[in-house]
């Protein structure tokens, strides 16, 4: 039933201007297609299934000014079968980030991002300075129904976009003929289901227990995807985190309420400056 109803996990606004504008930030460093703006630490995005530029759009005008702020493209569609996993995204994510040299990272990843986040930390602990998780996934998601989709359903798309938000009026358009166009996809079909297994079995539930590094955990009160009780484990079970809910907002919070996320993040990146920073 998760396998079959995941598209509702990574599913987020598109607004065509932003788009454009983030678009044009794009660079390319060999094979790797990723957005660099700003000085200071690496602040490193890492979106979803679905994710497009413009999800991040606030939230790299607002820190480009303190950080450098990173968004790779994640090859979600372009790995073969076989990797095209949590692990494969993590390795990809690593090849990137030593391509790059990036060093004392502040790794902040939302939905399926939030879950190669977490690989990649505990794997490469003494690359990241701090992590922060929106609406992760990596301890359970929420399957929306038990049916797969049949081709050419587009309602049953707009159903599943509206239930990603709180509002469900930001289920643009726009958006919904994006999510429909993948979905009429055979082959990314296909490779929207192999993340979704890999996602579904790869529960690092005993693993959390390992991360050291300072975590922010920001959740979307209404988030029906990975909601409260997901997070609430995180806290738990990662030793040195903090948790925040914002009300009114689902499973994109850094879209849905960014002026609300963006000062929680803030405020965590700013208490880190000191040396010997830690959660309170």
């Amino acid at each position: 039933m998760l396998i079959n109803n995941y598209f509702s996990i990574n599913i987020f606004a598109l607004n065509a201007d932003r788009l454009t504008t983030m678009e044009e930030l794009l660079q390319q460093d060999g094979k790797f297609k990723f957005i660099e703006t700003g000085e200071g630490e690496p602040l490193l995005l890492l979106h979803g299934l679905f994710g497009a530029l413009s999800n991040f759009s606030h939230l790299i005008d607002h820190f480009k000014t303190t950080h450098k702020v990173v968004v790779p493209m994640l090859p979600l569609f372009e790995l073969d079968l076989l990797h095209t996993t949590v692990g494969g995204l993590q390795k990809f994510v690593k090849r990137f980030i030593d391509h790059r040299n990036y060093e004392n990272i502040h790794l902040l990843g939302n939905s399926l991002g939030g879950h190669v986040a977490l690989v990649y930390v505990l794997k490469n602990p003494e690359r990241v300075k701090s992590l922060t998780l929106t609406g992760s996934s990596g301890l359970f998601e929420n399957g929306m129904g038990d049916s797969y989709p049949k081709r050419g359903d587009k309602e049953y798309i707009r159903k599943k976009t509206q239930l990603t938000f709180y509002d469900p009026a930001m289920a643009t358009e726009e958006l919904v003929n994006e999510c429909f166009e993948i979905t009429n996809n055979r082959l990314k079909v296909i490779k929207i289901i192999s993340l979704a297994k890999s996602a579904i079995r790869n529960n690092l539930g005993e693993e959390l227990n390992q991360i050291k590094q300072p975590t922010c955990l920001i959740w979307g009160k209404n988030d029906t995807i990975t909601p409260p009780f997901v997070a609430e484990e995180f806290n738990k079970l990662i030793p040195n985190s903090e948790l925040h809910f914002i009300d009114k907002c689902g499973h994109a919070p850094m879209m849905e309420v960014p002026i609300e996320f963006n000062r929680i993040l803030s405020d965590f990146l700013t208490k880190l400056k000191t040396p010997a920073a830690t959660i309170n």
